[in-house]
């Protein structure tokens, strides 16, 4: 079996790389092996961390390849994950992340909640300004909220939003009419100047370290330095390409050309090529890659088949073919790095039992097995692998899978928006608040895009959500977790690692816990 995957694998001509859907990226990496290179002059598969200890040399230009277009340059319309590590450059929000996963200030300077989580109150950063020069006003922090709010919609986190009061020019206050302890991660929405809404679509102006120059759609998105910053000596860099690469041959013609600087999920077999002129960074993408199953298709709708397939998917295969075994592999819609929250134990509800998901097929009436459809959008490398090694492993029971491949742009649309599929293989993200991740498969929420309907799992993650005790809310959340597992909402598969080339003229890049690319502390070396 692993021999004929190999050669499966080995024939797969043309690989895209990119972001998946959405997503929490980044835990630290830990030194090891990508790929057997052992160049001298490539340190591989290193974490981030340890390339800080350099003297950074201010200025300079950088370009990083990028395998997915923007959709909106206006951060508050932006779906694609991809989308939000280029602009997270550009906007902040009155809070954003820090790379260790925590919420600092940002467009405030400090912040308080109220003891029942109903009330967030927010100072404004002194002196912060918009890239166009203009002062950040408690209007302008007001009008992005309430804006942000309207776009989201009824069914969104902010549907809990009752008020935003500006007692003074320099306080906010956030008001909600019912307690949510989570609701700060929300704030982290971009603060955007009322005065340019003309003109959000074509000219993006926000308080980040970089500045908006130019987008030219299918080819780059380029920003240069802000000199107002409010951050002392931030950014190093004094401008920033962002350059789309959708083939991942190309990209890696360009990094051996030195036409790019920055690559990022690459697999292993990927790095391996690069054998002089980068630093490898091993990190984990802190997405939730899966092989999500349309709940409402016939034989999906019963858990013995969903049962089934999850014991029949051999996850270590993929892991150990994709990347040498260095990513996470989970059992449930959560993140290891999540570590307060996430339930581990859901690892062990399934290890791989070909005649145990025969068994349940035959009680479920598939003994003869089934055919079904998994749909797989072009634009990240590892799920089209994923794919082709779930398809053997089926073939042992009987099931035939088809792949079909599209555009994510047309997988966005019809899979995600319009639920039009049987299965597909995506990673899907969240945000720095656990719901974030659990509500995808509450059975009202809009973006429950697999259609999975349960009362206990509603009910848990209702109660996790409303409680304001963090070790109650913590126990329900897992509680929650072990629910999608047993039910086998879909077969979840990993937390891919992310190995991403950086030239090793650069030093200071950092993996976020988010959907970032953070180009203002990377800086070339003195």
């Amino acid at each position: 079996m692993k021999k004929r995957m190999k050669k499966i694998l080995l024939s797969m001509m043309t690989l895209t790389v990119t972001a998946a859907l959405c997503a929490c990226g980044g835990g630290k990496g830990s030194e090891s092996s990508a790929g057997g290179n052992d160049s001298e002059e490539t340190k591989t598969a290193v974490s981030a961390e340890t390339e800080t200890s350099s003297t950074p040399q201010a200025g300079g230009e950088v370009t990083v390849g990028i395998a997915q277009d923007l959709d909106s340059l206006d951060p508050h319309k932006m779906a694609y994950a991809g989308t939000r590590e280029v602009l997270f450059n550009v906007f902040e929000g009155l809070v954003k992340p820090d790379p260790n996963g925590d919420l600092i200030p940002a467009v405030a300077s400090d912040y308080q909640m109220s003891e029942d989580g109903k009330v967030y109150t927010f100072t404004l950063r002194d002196g912060i300004t918009f890239h166009d020069g203009t002062p950040v006003t408690v209007e302008d922090v007001k009008y992005s909220i309430e804006r942000y709010a309207e776009l989201q919609g009824a069914d969104s986190a902010f549907s809990i939003l009752e008020s935003v009061e500006t007692p003074d020019g320099s306080t906010v206050v956030v008001n909600l009419n019912e307690g949510n302890t989570e609701f700060l991660a929300s704030l982290t929405l971009a603060i955007v100047p009322q005065s340019n809404e003309a003109n959000f679509d074509t000219n993006p102006i926000g308080t980040g370290p970089f500045k908006f120059v130019s987008f030219t759609p299918g080819q780059s998105f380029v920003v240069e330095a802000y000199d107002g910053y409010w951050k002392e000596d931030c950014p190093y860099l004094d401008k920033v390409t962002f350059q789309i690469v959708a083939d991942a041959d190309t990209a890696i013609t360009q990094l051996q050309a030195g036409t790019l600087d920055i690559y990022q999920y690459l697999t292993a077999d990927q790095a391996s090529t690069l054998t002089s002129g980068f630093n490898i960074l091993e990190g984990s993408v802190n997405y939730v890659q899966g092989m999500f199953l349309n709940n409402d298709f016939e034989p999906f709708q019963d858990v013995r088949v969903r049962q089934a397939l999850c014991y029949a998917v051999d996850k270590d295969m993929i892991n150990e073919f994709l990347f040498g075994g260095k990513s996470h592999t989970i059992g449930t819609h959560m993140i290891p790095s999540f570590k307060k929250y996430y339930n581990e134990e859901t690892e062990g509800v399934y290890t791989r039992d070909v005649e145990k998901a025969k068994e349940l097929l035959s009680e479920a009436g598939y003994g003869d097995g089934f055919e079904f459809t998994i749909t797989v959008p072009n634009n990240y490398a590892p799920h089209e692998g994923t794919a082709q090694i779930i398809v053997e492993n089926l073939k042992e029971m009987g099931i035939t899978a088809t792949i079909n491949t599209v555009e994510f742009s047309t997988w966005y649309d019809e899979v995600y928006t319009q639920r039009n599929y049987e299965a597909t293989i995506v990673a899907v993200d969240g945000t720095l608040a656990p719901s974030s991740w659990m509500t995808k498969n509450y059975s009202t929420d809009p973006n429950n895009f697999t259609n999975y309907s349960n009362e206990e799992f509603d009910d848990v993650y209702s109660r996790a959500l409303a409680s304001t005790d963090d070790a109650e809310k913590t126990e329900l959340y897992k509680e929650a977790q072990m629910i999608l597992a047993e039910d086998a909402a879909s077969v979840y598969i990993q937390d891919p690692a992310n190995l991403v080339a950086v030239s090793d003229k650069l030093g200071g890049y950092v993996f976020y816990p988010i959907s970032a690319q953070d180009m203002s502390v990377v800086y070339y070396e003195q």
